[in-house]
């Protein structure tokens, strides 16, 4: 199923004006949700040094499928912000902007000279918001840092077992980095339609991921006890909640939290007295489980298929991305689709999770080439070609 590029938007954020200076992962996929819901985006690179998603997983059309995922409904020029034409510029952008979105370290803004200070007394109504790994103050304020060292300090990592495991997927970038920052930057907007004033969103990537922690921190406030890593509720203890292999060496999960559920997969599965024999209590949950995992092992897909269709059995495969990207239930609600790109063909994009019954999703723009419209939007702030080639002649572009 391909998407066809849909009119100019109508989305919720039609009208609404970002400058993205982000690059790689949590703030592109943040300006890009933001863009899926109408916004215009003017994505900021380097005219030398392109964002690094451009390089990565690498299609067989020679794009970046990483990129491609990342920048639709976007559009791009360079900027040297070193270059003090550069920033004058970027001055004439934020002119009519609502929002400037970057991911440098805390003070990088402030070494070009076009911090949030800077720009706040410039534009009062600009929402400026910055996404980092441990915000704008506090020890850690200048530390490099990845997802994996944000999930560590924040406790998230703690909870994945004794001993902690990798996550698989960028958690803290995401979850703390992309989702925490839309939110953010929609509740500025709000604000700003009451008062007309922007302000300054300082998004640390580990201190959003400490809200992933909200159930034990609740546990740990009411009981002084530090949860124990891979064998809390939610992080194997339970045999209802928990993964079991099946015959074929495949893997199930069982999310039959409430008492209800549990039974209805009991009874689906055959073992309605299991409860009932062996009550699940704290000393009964090792034998519990050894009897699920038996009956997992004993058990294929295929065996498997009338419990999984089960609506309250809580009982799900665990489905690989080839599969995830099949599956008719994604394509349905179009999170799964290949963009019918003028320059690529047809590639893989995961849809919007925003979904507005009045104004739905709509795929407008393919991602940008590197400064693809880097002449339209000088010849819109109102530079001619000749004050163009000058500004590519001096490296400014």
């Amino acid at each position: 199923m391909t998407n066809p590029k849909s009119n100019p938007s109508s989305g919720p954020l039609a009208g609404v004006k970002i400058v993205d200076l982000s690059l790689l992962l949590p703030g592109p996929l943040c300006s890009q949700h933001l863009a899926d819901m109408g916004a215009e985006v003017i994505k900021i690179e380097n005219p030398r040094a392109y964002d690094g998603a451009r390089a990565m997983f690498k299609g067989n059309s020679g794009y970046s499928a990483l990129f491609m995922m990342l920048n639709r409904n976007k559009k791009a020029i360079t900027l040297n912000l070193k270059r003090p034409a550069s920033q004058e510029i970027l001055f004439k952008l934020l002119a009519d902007a609502d929002v400037l979105l970057e991911g440098f370290r805390p003070d990088g803004m402030d070494k070009m000279g076009i911090g949030y200070d800077v720009l706040k007394e410039k534009f009062p109504r600009l929402i400026y918001c910055g996404i980092s790994g441990y915000g704008t103050s506090g020890k850690y304020v200048n530390f490099a840092g990845h997802d994996l060292n944000y999930l560590a300090l924040s406790g998230v990592l703690h909870q994945t077992g004794n001993p902690p495991r990798p996550a698989g997927f960028q958690l803290a970038d995401i979850g703390g980095g992309t989702l925490t920052a839309v939110s953010a930057i929609l509740a500025a907007l709000y604000h700003r339609e009451k008062t007309g004033r922007g302000q300054r969103i300082d998004v640390s990537m580990t201190d959003a991921s400490l809200q992933f922690l909200s159930l034990y921190g609740g546990i740990y406030s009411a009981s002084g006890k530090t949860p124990e890593a891979g064998n809390e509720i939610l992080s194997g203890k339970l045999p209802n909640y928990n993964i079991y292999e099946t015959k074929e060496g495949r893997y199930v999960a069982l999310g039959a939290l409430e008492d209800m559920f549990f039974q209805t997969f009991l009874r689906a599965a055959g073992m309605e007295n299991l409860t009932k024999e062996t009550p699940l209590t704290e000393e009964n949950l090792p034998l519990i489980k050894q009897k699920l995992t038996d009956y997992f092992l004993s058990k294929t897909y295929a065996d498997l298929e009338p419990i999984f269709l089960n609506e309250d059995s809580c009982l799900t495969p665990i489905l690989s991305l080839e599969e995830v990207v099949k599956d008719p239930y994604f394509r349905e609600r179009k999170m799964v689709f290949e963009a019918k790109t003028e320059k690529y063909g047809n590639v893989l994009q995961f849809g919007s999770p925003f979904h507005f019954s009045e104004t739905p999703f709509s795929y407008r723009n393919d991602p940008p080439d590197h400064g693809e419209h880097t002449n339209e939007i000088l010849k819109s702030l109102g530079y001619s070609e000749g004050n163009i080639e000058e500004f590519r002649k001096d490296r400014v572009i």
